[in-house]
């Protein structure tokens, strides 16, 4: 395989920080704004089509290094170096009455609102995570985590009826994966019983391979994945199993310095990696490749894809955001919808062949007949959501190549040889 060209010229650039870029996020309910955040002790929220500031967010007082929108844009957390938060109204980048100040006791590396937009984790170099409630913004369970804690991240939505993760990234002291039971209406984190108060604790630890520290996570759309980037003495990637918490395959080599970010798009099918190598690597997951370069000037600290997964935003030292293209970058080598089509029929074609017939529920079945997709399509999520086997996502795949989602069909397909490789 031939080297790849970085791409040093992004498509345009959002230009008016006076510092480092250090966190951005878009509105994932609507594909028209970008909140980013800067050491510069500002937030701004742009317009992404035209390209303006429509607010800058004061009220810092000293570097902010971490951002998050909650998922149904109601909500921007904002954390600084001096371990204050700040909570944001999302549609007009109002503050709230009262900053959260000293919600640490030193930096807030990381925030991440859970899945129901209910809890806010905050993540920090004082060693603790704090859980807050978004109705009343208290603390409702302060987790220690043994070492800094450079990366929050909840699982995108809850595994079965009542229980989500969280993953937290610490330095030196692994991923830890905690589980949280939101049934009865509130949030409760798994805890020792002997414990009073209860002190929780990590359900399952992963640690790295060597003595490598864990900079950021990412979870696979499904949940079904979790993905973690390293620092500077294993600037690796791996993929986990999320129900085994085993590494799947060999770790992910590209960079060479620290991995600051990493971000997947919506179909699970693309994952882009920030690193302080100046560099923005973008991966096919179906083939592990890394399929294009984008190049920042200096070292770079953050990005995510836009709503659409049309476009990559990343920033850092260069004060700027750039914006990147990568929608040819789904595609498999040759860059054609029929190389897709070709490389989803060897999958589909291995995938059925370990069935004389494929059991399809009468439902899916008759939805199928009748063009329905939408229908066939929530029946077999609730299939593959109360039982994940291979027969039902053989059956989503074939549904989604009848419906031209190519991405989404060969994702499924490939899940099928995962779940049963014989």
């Amino acid at each position: 395989m031939a080297a790849l060209t970085p791409n040093i010229t992004p498509t345009r650039t959002f230009e008016d920080h006076e510092d480092r870029v250090i966190a951005l996020a878009v509105f994932r309910d609507r594909d028209e704004r970008m909140v980013t955040a800067s050491y510069d002790g500002m937030l701004r929220l742009w317009d992404l089509k035209t390209g303006v500031v429509l607010k800058k967010m004061e009220g810092h007082r000293s570097r902010v290094r971490s951002l998050a929108v909650s998922r149904d844009g109601k909500w921007i957390a904002s954390g600084d170096e001096s371990g204050d938060l700040i909570v944001w109204h999302g549609n007009t980048g109002e503050p709230l009455n009262q900053a959260l100040d000293k919600a640490h006791d030193s930096w807030i590396f990381s925030l991440d609102f859970s899945s129901d937009s209910r809890m806010l984790a905050s993540g920090s170099s004082d060693t603790t995570t704090k859980l807050w409630n978004t109705s009343t913004w208290q603390v409702q369970h302060r987790l220690s985590c043994g070492g800094p804690v450079r990366c929050v991240k909840y699982s995108p939505r809850p595994i079965g009826n009542s229980q989500a993760l969280l993953a937290i990234a610490t330095h030196h002291y692994g991923v830890q994966i905690y589980q949280i039971d939101t049934s009865n209406g509130y949030y409760n984190v798994s805890y020792s019983r002997d414990c009073t108060p209860p002190l929780p604790f990590p359900t399952q630890s992963m640690r790295t391979i060597g003595e490598g520290s864990e900079y950021t996570l990412a979870w696979a759309p499904d949940g079904s994945r979790l993905f973690s980037g390293g620092d500077e003495t294993d600037p690796t990637m791996r993929e986990w199993d999320a129900s085994t918490w085993r590494q799947v395959g060999a770790s992910w080599k590209g960079h060479f310095k620290n991995i600051h970010a990493i971000s997947l798009n919506s179909s699970g099918t693309l994952l882009a990696s920030a690193s302080h190598d100046n560099r923005v690597c973008l991966w096919r997951l179906s083939d592990r490749r890394n399929v294009a370069i984008f190049k920042h000037s200096g070292e770079v600290n953050c990005v995510t894809f836009s709503a659409d997964d049309k476009r990559i935003f990343s920033g850092g030292v260069d004060k700027k955001i750039s914006e990147w293209p990568t929608s040819k970058y789904a595609l498999p080598e040759d860059g054609s919808q029929d190389g897709l089509m070709k490389e989803l029929g060897t999958y589909q074609a291995e995938s059925y062949s370990k069935f004389k017939v494929v059991a399809m529920n009468s439902t899916v079945r008759n939805a199928c007949i009748a063009g329905d997709w939408s229908t066939a399509i929530k029946v077999l999520n609730l299939d593959i959501d109360s039982n994940a086997n291979s027969t039902a996502y053989a059956n989503r795949a074939f549904v989604m190549a009848r419906k031209c989602d190519w991405n989404q069909a060969l994702q499924d397909a490939i899940r099928v040889r995962l779940i049963d490789p014989s």
